[in-house]
C-alpha cells in the first residue's frame, strides 16, 4: 500500500464498498453524534466522509483531531443509508470507518477558518495566504486561472505562434509606470530594471526573423494598487506578428479572447461583433476608453439647447472656449426621487450637482419637469428630448465645461445610472476595440509626452509629425470588455527615422534614444519588417470569469494596498552586507 494513499479524497464509490483504502488529506469539520465522530477529509480533490466510534482502535487518538489537522487514515469503505447520502460530492454514496491514524501535522489555532464562508480582513486574509488558499472558493479560482493559461497555450499554438522567454533582468524603458530597478553588485552606481513589458524584446525577435511569437510574460511595475491592478507584478499574454496592419492583429487575437470566454464563461453569452469605436467617441459616448457596451446608455452632446437660454450657470459656461454640455440618457430613470439620488452622487463625486431634467404625465399630456427645465422653457426642453428619444418616465442629466473636468465623472455616472436602473446586461461579456488613440499628450504643466505607447507607429508616418503633435494619432488599440481594459497594442514604429522625431516631440534627444533603445534603434537599420502585438491581462481576464471585483482574488500570492507582501515580509531592510557589497547606502527621509 502506498506510504500516504491509495485514493484521492474525491475517488471513492459505492463500487469500492468493502475495500480497505487509505486517504491523506485536511481535516475539513468534525462532528459529534453521540459519541460517532464524523470527519470531512479534504484533499485538493475533492472531500470524503469519515465516521469513528469507540469500535474503533484509534477512537482516543480521533477525538484529539482539530480542524485543519493533516492527516492519514487507513479504513474501510462503507455504503451510507440511502436517507444520508449526499449528491453534491462523488463520494456522497459512501463513508469511511476509520481503523488507523497517523497525524502528518498538527495544526495550532486557526487565525480564519477555511470551513464555511466567514469574511475576514484582507490584511489576515494575506497573511495567512497559505490558508485562505484552502478555502474552496480560492481553490476554483486558482484552478480556473490554471485552465486558462494551459486553453491559451494551446490556442496559440494552434494559430502557428511560437513560444519564447525573454529576459526578467535588462534596461530601463518608459513604458508609462515606475521601474523596479535592481542594482549592479559588478557594475558600481548603474542598475538593470525588471521589465514592464517586454517590448523591445519582442520587436527584436520580429526583426531576427520570427514571424510569430508569444509568451505568458511576468511584467514589473511599481505603480498605485488599484481594484483591478496589481501593484507590483502581473502576467500578459505577450504576442507579437510580422508583415502586418492592425485588423491582422484582431483577426488573430479575438478567436483566442472569443474562444476563453466561450470556454470559461459559465454560459453566459459572448459578443462575436467586437465593434471599433475611436478614441475620440468612447470618450464622448461613454466618459471612457473602456467603456462597458452592456450598458446601452450612449452620452450626446446637448451644447445648442443651453446656448443664450434661461440656465445663465451652462450659457455662461459656453462663452468659454473649449466647453460643452453633455447629456445623459436614463430611460425609466424619470422620479424625482432617483434625480435627487444622482445629483447627490455628483456632490459626492466633488461637483456642485448635476442638472437633470425628467418626463412625466401631467394634466395636458407629458411635461419636463426639474428645475432646468423651469429655466430653458418648453421649446428647448422638447428640442433636447427628441434628441436623446426619451419619453414619459425617462430622465436625462447634464454636466458642462471643458470636457477633461467632467468627462471620466460622467462616464461613472453613466455606469451608475445603468446599474441602478437594471438597465446593463449582467449575464454577457462585450467587447470592442478601441482604435485611434492620440500619441500625445501634456502633462499638468503642459509638457508634451506619450499618452500611450511610445514605439507606435503615428498614423501618416512622418507627414504626421510634421504638424500639431496634439493632431498625431497612432496605430493603437485596447480591448475592452465590461468596463475593463483587457488588451493593449500598436502597429510598430520600424523606420529609425520617424521613431527618432517621435521622440524628439516627447523631449527625448536622439542621443538619448540611442543610449536608452540603443540595442532596437541598431537593429532597426538592417531590414526591420513592419510588425505590430498586443499585450491581454491574463489575471483581469481571470477575474472576470470568475465573477471577482478585486484582482487579488485570482493571483496567489499578491500584494496588498501598501504593496506589501504580509506573509514574506516584503519589502524588508537590507542587511549592511548587501548595501556595502552594491556600494549603495540608505537616505533617511525627513
Amino acid at each position: 500500500m502506498h506510504a500516504f494513499r491509495t485514493h484521492t479524497c474525491a475517488g471513492l464509490t459505492k463500487d469500492d464498498v468493502g475495500q480497505t483504502i487509505r486517504l491523506s488529506g485536511w481535516v475539513h469539520r468534525i462532528r459529534d453524534h453521540g459519541g460517532v465522530l464524523f470527519i470531512d477529509l479534504r484533499d485538493h480533490y475533492g472531500m470524503t466522509q469519515l465516521l469513528c466510534d469507540p469500535d474503533s482502535p484509534v477512537f482516543q487518538d480521533v477525538e484529539k483531531v482539530r480542524a485543519e489537522w493533516c492527516i492519514r487514515i487507513d479504513g474501510t469503505v462503507k455504503a451510507r443509508d440511502a436517507d444520508l447520502v449526499n449528491p453534491k460530492i462523488p463520494t456522497g454514496e459512501v463513508e469511511v470507518f476509520i481503523r488507523d491514524m497517523e497525524v502528518l501535522g498538527s495544526a495550532s489555532e486557526l487565525p480564519l477558518q477555511v470551513f464555511g464562508d466567514q469574511e475576514y480582513p484582507e490584511e489576515t486574509r494575506l497573511r495567512y495566504r497559505f490558508l485562505d488558499l484552502r478555502r474552496d472558493a480560492m481553490q476554483q479560482n486558482m484552478i480556473l486561472r490554471s485552465n486558462v493559461v494551459r486553453s491559451i497555450r494551446n490556442r496559440m499554438w494552434d494559430q502557428g505562434f511560437n513560444e519564447f522567454q525573454t529576459p526578467i533582468i535588462t534596461a530601463s524603458s518608459p513604458e508609462g509606470a515606475r521601474d523596479f530597478v535592481v542594482p549592479s553588485r559588478l557594475h558600481p552606481g548603474k542598475v538593470y530594471a525588471l521589465p514592464q513589458a517586454p517590448q523591445q524584446f519582442k520587436q527584436l525577435l520580429m526583426v531576427s526573423g520570427f514571424d510569430k511569437y508569444f509568451q505568458i510574460a511576468p511584467c514589473f511595475r511599481d505603480e498605485d494598487p488599484r481594484a483591478d491592478r496589481s501593484p507590483t507584478d502581473f502576467y500578459q499574454l505577450d504576442m507579437e506578428m510580422s508583415f502586418v496592419r492592425q485588423e491582422d492583429v484582431f483577426a488573430a487575437i479575438q478567436p483566442v479572447v472569443q474562444g476563453l470566454f466561450e470556454e470559461f464563461g459559465k454560459g453566459r453569452k459572448v459578443d462575436t461583433d467586437w465593434p471599433l469605436i475611436s478614441y475620440r467617441d468612447a470618450a464622448l459616448k461613454y466618459g471612457t476608453d473602456k467603456p462597458d457596451l452592456r450598458n446601452p446608455i450612449e452620452m450626446q452632446v446637448v451644447s445648442e439647447h443651453f446656448r443664450g437660454s434661461g440656465f445663465a450657470i451652462f450659457a455662461n459656461l459656453l462663452e468659454q472656449d473649449g466647453t460643452e454640455i453633455r447629456a445623459i440618457p436614463a430611460p425609466t430613470g424619470g422620479s424625482r426621487k432617483f434625480c435627487d439620488r444622482m445629483n447627490k452622487f455628483a456632490q459626492g463625486e466633488g461637483l456642485p450637482g448635476m442638472g437633470y431634467i425628467f418626463w412625466r404625465e401631467g394634466s395636458e399630456g407629458m411635461e419636463a419637469a426639474g428645475p432646468l427645465a423651469k429655466n430653458i422653457g418648453p421649446e428647448r426642453t422638447e428640442a433636447i428630448r427628441q434628441q436623446l428619444d426619451l419619453g414619459v418616465g425617462d430622465a436625462a442629466f447634464f454636466l458642462g465645461g471643458k470636457p477633461s473636468t467632467f468627462e471620466a465623472v460622467a462616464g461613472r455616472a453613466r455606469t451608475v445610472i445603468g446599474e441602478e436602473l437594471g438597465l446593463t446586461d449582467k449575464d454577457r461579456f462585450a467587447f470592442a476595440w478601441i482604435v485611434d488613440f492620440p500619441m500625445y499628450e501634456r502633462d499638468d504643466e503642459g509638457q508634451l509626452d506619450f499618452s500611450h505607447n511610445p514605439f507606435s507607429m503615428p498614423q501618416g508616418g512622418m507627414d504626421a509629425l510634421e504638424g500639431d503633435p496634439e493632431d498625431v494619432l497612432g496605430y493603437q488599440y485596447d480591448l475592452a470588455c465590461n468596463g475593463y481594459e483587457l488588451i493593449s497594442g500598436a502597429i510598430r514604429n520600424h523606420r529609425p527615422e520617424i521613431m527618432f522625431k517621435a521622440f524628439e516631440l516627447a523631449g527625448y534627444g536622439r542621443d538619448e534614444v540611442e543610449k536608452r533603445f540603443g540595442g532596437m534603434v541598431k537593429a532597426f537599420q538592417y531590414g526591420a519588417p513592419p510588425h505590430g502585438g498586443c499585450a491581454a491581462g491574463i489575471d483581469r481576464i481571470v477575474m472576470l470569469l470568475a465573477d471577482e471585483a478585486n484582482i487579488r482574488e485570482v493571483i496567489l500570492f499578491p500584494m496588498n494596498q501598501r504593496a506589501e507582501d504580509l506573509m514574506m515580509g516584503a519589502p524588508s531592510e537590507p542587511v549592511s552586507g548587501q548595501l556595502l557589497e552594491l556600494g549603495l547606502r540608505v537616505v533617511p527621509k525627513d
